[in-house]
């Protein structure tokens, strides 16, 4: 039986004749240029608030706004991937990318460039889920590592190089040239998927639940909203609990309507699975540790080291260079040994990243930071795809859309989750530092500011290391997994 004739007693499509390689390499570009946008405007923000004349308050929302419509969107693709071929929604999310590129390119008001964002984060959440599902529907169980390896060199590198490309464009450039270099990548992508991407799945047409994808809207936009706005407001601000409260009340019951409906949009028994329920929680852990770190790493970088913005980008550059290249190996790894060789010691690794972390001091080097962010970043590539393979092939094929969507939604929470959490844990450890060491709290010297911020920092990797420790142990239980259609010819 192949993947696709067990879908859901689903027509069956011959996969044997498809090319891989070019769709595989067209998935990449596309999910490349996607996920690049997710940090490219970060070192852009200074630039873009004087050329639109607005505060750092509404230029924020670029960024909040891509997370939060990505946060919403991916819920709902596991159903849409139900109603769509593979070629309709790879094209759309890309012709939706396309569009906001160039829109955000030409905007000549702030209200423009974001809905270009807008725009943009609506195809890279529709592209996700629907890349992950495709290279597990073409690949067998046995080959899927190394392509989750590609992967996941994408999904780690593009964001980490972001500052980086960002800095170095906004040296000598517009900010316009953050889109306009895009566009080209994006037309390729267009281009090559439209020759050689393939329909994998037969659409079923379940029947839609608008009721659903309300409270799923109104659940993951509610919490994600409120955690992103945690670490700029505070947590006492009625937008951050009161959005966090009602998305927090919305995914309970979106939960109990997945439970009772015939066909949900989000198809909760794949949490029977035992090894994907425990890929999702370490998945959970592990994302909010990192997203967290390489939110707090430019901020001592830039607060304490006194780097730029492009330095600081710089000086990240090497964990992203060393995370591409690890991720590729890690999934060939995990084909010839299973997950248990590589996410063990991945995770003691990021441990060990974790403590060095609650060592930084406002006088290390940029050398300390650069070789402590590799080792990190090391642990997470040994971690994050062959666990997302391994949680992934215990899955019948009809609950790879369901699979796939909840993972990457999980990833956006966690991020948010992760980011608020650490950044208030060290805004209250620097106010607590400097009220009881700083000569006049309300206006300290800059060396006093620079001690409260380390002190800020330290207590936020200590969190962090605690979390990381939950997570190697939690990864102390992962075991090689089969699809069940295996087990059953096994069984036979």
């Amino acid at each position: 039986m192949n993947a696709a004739s067990s879908n859901a007693g689903a027509p069956s499509i011959d996969l044997s004749k498809i090319k891989r390689g070019p769709i595989v390499f067209a998935l990449i570009i596309g999910a490349f240029v996607a996920i690049l946008n997710e940090t490219l405007l970060g070192n852009a923000l200074p630039d873009l608030v004087k050329a639109f004349e607005v505060p750092y308050s509404t230029i924020q929302w670029l960024t909040t706004a891509y997370m939060l419509v990505i946060g919403v969107l991916v819920p709902v693709t596991a159903m849409l991937q139900q109603w769509f071929t593979t070629r309709q929604m790879f094209l759309a999310a890309m012709g939706l990318f396309f569009a906001g590129t160039v829109i955000s390119a030409a905007a000549p008001e702030f209200g423009v460039l974001l809905t270009g964002r807008i725009v943009q984060a609506m195809g890279t959440g529709l592209m996700l889920p629907v890349m992950m599902n495709t290279i597990l529907v073409i690949f067998p169980p046995e080959k899927r590592g190394g392509a989750m390896g590609l992967i996941g060199l994408v999904i780690m590198f593009a964001p980490a190089i972001g500052p980086t490309v960002s800095g170095l464009i906004m040296d000598s450039l517009s900010w316009r040239w953050l889109f306009l270099l895009v566009i080209p990548f994006a037309a390729i992508a267009i281009v090559i998927c439209a020759i050689y991407l393939r329909n994998v799945t037969v659409p079923t047409k379940p029947k839609v639940d608008i009721l659903s994808i309300l409270l799923s809207t109104i659940g993951f936009g509610g919490v994600v909203y409120g955690f992103s706005k945690a670490g700029e407001l505070g947590w006492g601000e009625p937008e951050v609990y009161g959005m966090i409260a009602v998305g927090a009340v919305a995914l309970l019951l979106f939960i109990w309507r997945q439970l009772v409906l015939k066909d949900p949009i989000m198809d909760l028994r794949a949490f029977k699975y035992p090894m994907f329920s425990l890929v999702v929680v370490l998945l959970f852990v592990l994302m909010m540790t990192l997203f967290s770190t390489l939110t707090l790493l430019p901020l001592f970088l830039q607060g304490a080291l006194l780097m730029t913005a492009f330095k600081s980008g710089l000086t990240m550059l090497p964990g992203g260079i060393v995370n591409g290249i690890m991720a590729p190996i890690s999934g060939k790894l995990f084909d010839k040994f299973g997950p248990r060789v590589l996410v063990i010691p991945g995770l003691v690794i990021v441990v060990a990243a974790l403590w060095l972390f609650t060592q930084l001091q406002s006088d290390s080097s940029g050398g300390y930071v650069i070789f402590v962010h590799i080792v990190m970043l090391v642990g997470i590539s040994m971690v994050m795809m062959p666990a997302q393979t391994t949680g992934l092939n215990q899955l019948p094929p009809q609950l790879y859309p369901h699979g796939t969507a909840i993972l990457n939604t999980l990833t956006q929470v966690s991020g948010a989750i992760g980011a608020a959490l650490f950044i208030s844990i060290m805004s209250s450890g620097t106010k607590d530092y400097l009220k009881n060491n700083a000569a006049n709290p309300a206006a300290p010297s800059p060396a006093e500011s620079v001690q409260g911020m380390v002190a800020g920092l330290h207590n936020s990797f200590w969190i962090g290391l605690v979390i990381a420790i939950v997570a190697l142990v939690i990864g102390l239980f992962i075991r090689r997994t089969k699809a069940p259609e295996d087990q059953a010819k096994q069984a036979a």
